[in-house]
């Protein structure tokens, strides 16, 4: 699990306190499961105590591997010294510096097999690769490199090549760069050819439709990539539990599947239920992008914003002052509409409308609002209260399973009778535990009397051990006697399993290991330029360390006038069948004009 810290985070307005991740860590620990804290974006020379300072906070709260864009995160790494950092993490690997895993953010701009060999000879352990690449050129990047891969399977889409995209510090002054973007691929444009001509107006021409690749986990992992992100930051807790359970449901089933090749990176498992469909969940409709080295519609036009599930056209629109009863057409005769359910549409002039539906019956919506709201407009359902209903009511338990062996003996022990005469016949009874992680734990009983009915109590042993503690979920697997079934009581079955859970916590959990990275010689580009994004003295003088002799600043600093602002697969000729051509066409927005270039060599679009 990835998240961000409270500040150089890639978005500004998602930060946490290191409280807040010392706390996740602790939970997530337990089951084995990893918490990367992002410092992701690029740091000026000002900054770089801060983020040394920040980066000591979270690797003192648990966190496990550091998600980066500026390489001078490893120049904090070289200069620190070994016995910093003494503490030990869960899993009994020691923390610190010299011991931090480093992965290269996505921002990072990782497209050729070139680029991810010199960021692991450079000491990376995960590398966080391009969104706009194929499975051909993934495989391409396996065989380069040791390091371990992540891939975005689910999420927004920028329009840019990740980590090479200017626009927001170009127009405003706010760089995406530094978590501060203002999605300008987000807004509306007017579109215009050499000649002046208009070709559209009030479009989303470069907002991309959201990436969902649940039916290709298998073939990305066959390609080599080790873990599946989902883009989730500043979306809400509903978004986060429907695609989070849908794409662990699919793991499961890969698992499943390959027992023998492939595993969960963590232990345990949750009790929800995935949701059936992802269309309930904000998104902007959906695309493969270039997976299969292919182009296809990938753009959502009509509106950079969640419109939802198309639920029918209207029909009528009857108004009494600020209130309105609408009559839908419905495009699915199953279709059923709730009080509360939240409704989109796009209004004449392109703009999103929206409402809440207070009372629906039928097909019948009564609201207020719903300014520009017309007949024979299509209405999409962006909010649905049973979905929302069967997510509160479907909360997610995670269990790490363990499993027990119950066994009894004639007990060896000094009787718990406090009757003497009860001592002859008595019996202990040990309850050994192992977890799926591996920790086994065991606990001894003394002084039970014979059970008089051996059967029910073999039940009653079964029912009170298998049920679950602390994070655990016991379930006895074997029930062995040498000689008499004990008789115990359910309050000192309970107690038992109370304190072999107790006893686990204590022990740290088996985790898997993280790649640390090879760290193999690569060769170094000889020189670098704006894209590199080198915006402190602590970059250069590492690039320098490996061989490049020209490194240009970051566009941060020098904003020069001929930069390309968007470099990118997605293609606006294509999108609109007006493939092949060379000539440039026009961006209008607000005033200002971004001119469109098409590099059909290398079938790329080109943003100026």
């Amino acid at each position: 699990m990835y998240i961000a810290g409270p500040a150089f985070g890639a978005r500004q307005a998602a930060g946490n306190s290191v409280e807040d991740i010392a706390a996740l860590c602790s939970y997530a620990h337990q089951f084995g499961c990893r918490i990367y804290v992002t410092l992701n974006t690029i740091l000026f020379d000002n900054e770089l105590e801060e983020a040394s300072s920040l980066l000591n906070a979270v690797i003192d709260a648990g966190a496990d591997a550091i998600i980066v864009q500026d390489p001078a995160v490893l120049s904090f790494r070289a200069e620190a010294k070994p016995e910093s950092r003494p503490e030990l993490a869960r899993d009994g690997t020691p923390l610190g510096w010299q011991n931090l895993i480093l992965h290269a953010s996505t921002q990072c701009a990782i497209r050729t097999p070139e680029k991810a060999a010199y960021l692991e000879s450079l000491g990376f352990g995960r590398l966080i690769l391009e969104r706009q690449l194929s499975l051909k050129e993934i495989r391409a990047i396996r065989e380069a490199t040791s390091a371990e891969l992540e891939f975005f399977v689910h999420g927004a889409l920028c329009v840019s090549y990740s980590g090479n995209c200017y626009l927001s510090e170009s127009i405003t002054g706010r760089s995406a760069n530094r978590g501060a973007c203002v999605q300008a691929c987000r807004s509306l444009y007017d579109l215009t050819d050499s000649q002046g001509r208009v070709l559209g107006r009030n479009k989303a021409y470069l907002s991309l439709k959201d990436l969902m690749l649940l039916d290709r986990l298998e073939d990305l992992a066959d390609a080599g990539v080790d873990s599946f992100k989902i883009e989730g930051r500043l979306k809400n807790s509903s978004y986060v539990r429907s695609v989070v359970k849908t794409y662990s449901a699919a793991l499961d089933a890969l698992v499943r599947k390959y027992p023998g090749k492939y595993r969960r990176a963590s232990f345990g498992h949750s009790s929800a239920a995935a949701p059936a469909t992802l269309d309930k969940t904000f998104n902007r409709g959906y695309t493969q992008l270039y997976l299969d080295g292919v182009k296809g519609s990938w753009a959502s036009l009509d509106t950079p914003k969640s419109m939802g599930e198309a639920i029918g056209t209207v029909q009528a629109v009857k108004r009494n002052g600020a209130s309105a009863k609408i009559t839908v057409s419905a495009a699915n005769p199953g279709l059923v509409l709730r009080n509360g359910d939240g409704f989109a549409f796009v209004r004449r002039d392109g703009g999103i409308g929206g409402f809440r539906g207070f009372r629906c019956s039928g097909m019948e919506i009564e609201c207020r609002g719903a300014d520009g709201l017309e007949a024979g407009m299509a209405l999409y359902r962006n909010l649905s209260m049973d979905f929302e209903r069967s997510l509160a009511a479907d909360r997610a338990v995670r269990s790490i399973e363990v499993g027990l062996t119950v066994s009894s003996r004639p007990s060896e022990a000094p009787s718990l009778s406090s009757r003497p005469s009860e001592a002859r016949g008595e019996i202990s009874l040990t309850i050994s535990a192992i977890t799926e992680d591996g920790r086994s734990a065991s606990i001894t009983l003394s002084g039970a009397e014979p059970a008089r009915d051996p059967d029910r109590m073999a039940e009653t042993i079964t029912a009170q051990l298998g049920k679950h503690s602390s994070v655990y979920a016991f379930h006895v697997d074997a029930i062995s006697c040498d000689g008499p079934m004990p008789f115990l009581g359910i309050s000192a079955l309970n107690q038992a399993r109370r304190d072999l859970a107790a006893k686990l916590d204590g022990m740290p959990v088996n985790a898997i290991p993280l790649n640390p990275g090879s760290r193999s010689s690569a060769k170094s580009p000889s020189q670098l330029d704006y894209s590199a994004n080198c915006a402190n003295h602590l970059s250069r003088e590492l690039y320098a360390s490996t061989g490049t002799e020209t490194i240009e600043p970051a566009y941060e600093i020098t904003h020069r006038s001929d930069a390309v602002l968007m470099r990118s697969r997605y293609c606006l000729r294509n999108e609109l069948g007006m493939c092949p051509g060379k000539e440039p066409l026009y961006l209008h927005n607000n005033g200002k004009t971004l001119t469109l270039e098409f590099d059909c060599k290398n079938c790329e679009m080109i943003v100026k």
